[in-house]
């Protein structure tokens, strides 16, 4: 019975949906190139301090790997829009 107990709990955990064509305009700081990318190419990191929490990305035209900061807002954009994310710490 306690696993039905779970899996109800899971179940009531809402879930973003967030479509396929979520997309992010982005430019690579190497070659200049400006695009826009699917939620699935970027890598958010969102670490203890602003200074380790960045975002990530791989360059259509060049290859160049990019990270770039990422404030409160780009974080909210990124997290919402269905990036995956990865979180260094848990909490104050």
């Amino acid at each position: 019975m306690s696993n039905m107990s779970a899996v109800s709990d899971v179940s009531a955990v809402p879930t973003v949906v967030v479509p396929d064509s979520v997309r992010f305009k982005a430019a690579c700081p190497d070659c200049r190139a400006r695009f826009e990318l699917a939620a699935a190419a970027f890598r958010l990191v969102i670490g203890a301090t602003s200074r380790t929490t960045f975002y990530s990305f791989t360059c259509p035209e060049c290859g160049a790997s990019v990270r770039k900061p990422a404030g409160e807002r780009i974080v909210e954009l990124l997290t919402g829009g269905g990036v995956r994310t990865l979180r260094l710490h848990t909490g104050p």
